[in-house]
């Protein structure tokens, strides 16, 4: 680095202040679409909203893993991050299952602190059986399962490149999620209206510190992840929302 920009300085070119200028209007321009904003309502709830009072309630202070999917961005735009170590997922290499693991080791290394791990119906159940190992071993950490009823992400690229022609996205056979994390000794809820979200985690945080909770929010079907790249695309070709299908 210091080699480029000895580089750099070094060299007579310099930017071209009228393109850098059109560069920066462009960028304002993608700014303003504001990609992260959703509707803010009470008839459903919204799996940004989720991720958003985990941020309240914890402080910004947790241990947060995920597994693989829409949850996967839902986690990293929304939970507001602001130190080092504390994101733990497999980013682009897609491993669903390892959310409960990773939570499971975090909590190991790391007795004393508060750990999430935000998942969705189809992830947490590639690997629900170390739910006896958190048991086995006193582990607490806590469950955070979006639940849409879909593979999400593979129903939100259904929806954009397959005119919303789905095929075996959908979960017509899930679990009760809170009698299976009750069999294993832990405490489990269902949460399905938006007023439920914040007392429901207050309550897993506070109440249920010392024990594992899955929390089970029955969330939209209908939510996408904004801004997305289509498979082989460049980044200037981003789709930054729904307006530009």
């Amino acid at each position: 680095m210091i080699e480029l920009l000895a580089q750099i300085e070094a060299t007579p070119a310099r930017p071209d202040a009228a393109r850098v200028a059109a560069w920066w209007q462009q960028i304002e321009q993608w700014r303003e679409r504001d990609c992260l904003k959703y509707e803010k309502t009470d008839a459903v709830i919204k799996p940004q909203a989720v991720v958003e009072a985990l941020w309240r309630v914890t402080g910004g202070d947790a241990f947060v893993t995920s597994d693989v999917g829409q949850h996967q961005m839902w986690a990293a735009q929304y939970y507001r991050f602001d130190k080092p170590r504390r994101w733990i997922n497999s980013g682009g290499l897609g491993t669903m299952g390892v959310g409960l693991p990773y939570a499971m080791g975090v909590q190991m290394a790391n007795p004393e602190a508060t750990v999430a791990c935000v998942t969705g119906e189809a992830s947490i159940q590639m690997c629900i059986q170390e739910l006896s190992t958190c048991r086995q071993y006193r582990l607490t950490p806590k469950i955070v399962n979006l639940n849409n009823r879909y593979l999400g992400m593979v129903r939100q690229w259904q929806e954009i490149e397959y005119g919303s022609r789905y095929s075996e996205s959908y979960m017509d056979a899930l679990p009760d999620f809170v009698k299976l994390a009750e069999s294993y000794g832990h405490v489990g809820m269902r949460i399905d209206r938006a007023a439920d979200v914040e007392p429901a985690l207050r309550e897993a945080f506070g109440k249920y510190k010392d024990r594992l909770v899955f929390l089970d929010f029955i969330t939209d079907q209908t939510e996408n992840v904004w801004p997305m790249v289509k498979a082989g695309k460049g980044l200037t070709e981003m789709l930054l929302g729904s307006e530009d299908l």
